[in-house]
């Protein structure tokens, strides 16, 4: 046999072991499993100790009695004179509180549901404001997933009944709303899209129905969706809201004025540029005044200027105002 024969035998034989191995390890662990859907999870107090103790990293910060030794964040059981009660009975005395101070009526969901969607809202004495975001990266929970979990916490000092996340309180509707709006933008962070909003798009933008100094006004732009949105700040020309038109001034000395034109009157056009400037240009040096439908005021560079985490952030917010234009 010569040498290509010998080294092609030998990679049969490799292959067949290795195949072999594969199949042995199979079948000692149960045969072949189905991979459980992406995402699937049981909204249960059991899924949600799978989550707390995994996925939602929650161990990292917290601990649940004498199970685990974080400290940086409350125990979510009973432990010591400092947790009297676990962590179900715990929320319903937390409820109360937040019903004082806010005036509305809490449930133990409510606090629940409120700690990760806004951790800041209630601290806790002796700790800081430091919780992750648990919907946004790197974390990333969903929005079944933080129902499992709310369930497992629940669940801590007494039975949990299903139907308590099924008939949700207002309170809780709204963080849950919140939360999918996040989700569906790849889980930013809403509170800080608003921080960017109002750095980025608030001097041109307006979110109490009135336009803005540039551009329309955004109070009802969540109901377009994720997809809408996304092209407005990525390819800002490619739907131009009615009356934002952008138009191209060339005047005689052949200098070009770009902006919105906001009148044409009297022998005048007024002209805002994107910084937001008002350059009046008499028609009488006007050469040519036509409207171009293939650029925007809006820059065309935006996402450049914000980090994935901002851009993220930034269309979680915008996928909440759904509010009625005033």
């Amino acid at each position: 046999m010569n040498t290509i024969g010998k080294v092609f035998v030998f990679l049969v034989l490799v292959y067949a072991t290795f195949m072999w191995v594969g199949y042995s390890v199979t079948e000692l662990t149960g045969g072949e499993k189905k991979a459980a859907p992406v995402g699937a999870v049981e909204i249960s107090p059991e899924g949600g100790e799978a989550l707390y103790w995994g996925k939602g990293r929650c161990f990292t910060c917290h601990s649940l009695g004498d199970r685990g030794s974080a400290v940086r964040g409350p125990n979510h059981g009973q432990f010591g004179e400092k947790f009297p009660l676990p962590m179900g009975l715990r929320a319903v005395e937390r409820a109360k509180e937040r019903a004082a101070k806010t005036g509305k009526k809490f449930t133990a969901l409510d606090y629940i549901v409120e700690s990760m969607a806004d951790p800041g809202a209630y601290v806790v004495k002796g700790y800081k404001n430091e919780m992750a975001v648990v919907y946004a990266p790197p974390i990333s929970l969903s929005l079944d997933e933080i129902k499992a979990i709310a369930a497992y916490m629940l669940s801590q000092g007494g039975d949990f009944d299903p139907e308590f996340l099924n008939q949700p309180s207002e309170i809780t509707q709204g963080f849950f709303g919140k939360i999918a709006v996040a989700s569906a933008a790849g889980g930013g962070d809403p509170a800080h899209g608003k921080e960017v909003y109002e750095e980025t798009c608030g001097d041109c933008h307006s979110l109490e129905g009135e336009p803005g100094d540039v551009g329309p006004d955004l109070s009802t732009v969540g109901k377009k969706g994720l997809k809408f949105i996304s092209e407005a700040i990525l390819l800002p020309a490619k739907s131009i809201a009615k009356g934002f038109e952008t138009y191209v001034a060339v005047k005689k000395d052949g200098r070009k004025v770009v902006g919105l034109k906001t009148r044409d009157e009297d022998g005048e056009v007024d002209l805002v540029t994107k910084d937001g400037d008002e350059v009046t240009i008499k028609k009488s040096d006007i050469n040519e005044l036509a409207e171009d439908k293939t650029s925007s005021i809006m820059p065309d560079d935006l996402s450049e200027e914000m980090t994935v985490k901002d851009y993220q952030d930034v269309l979680s917010f915008m996928l909440m105002q759904k509010g009625k234009k005033k």
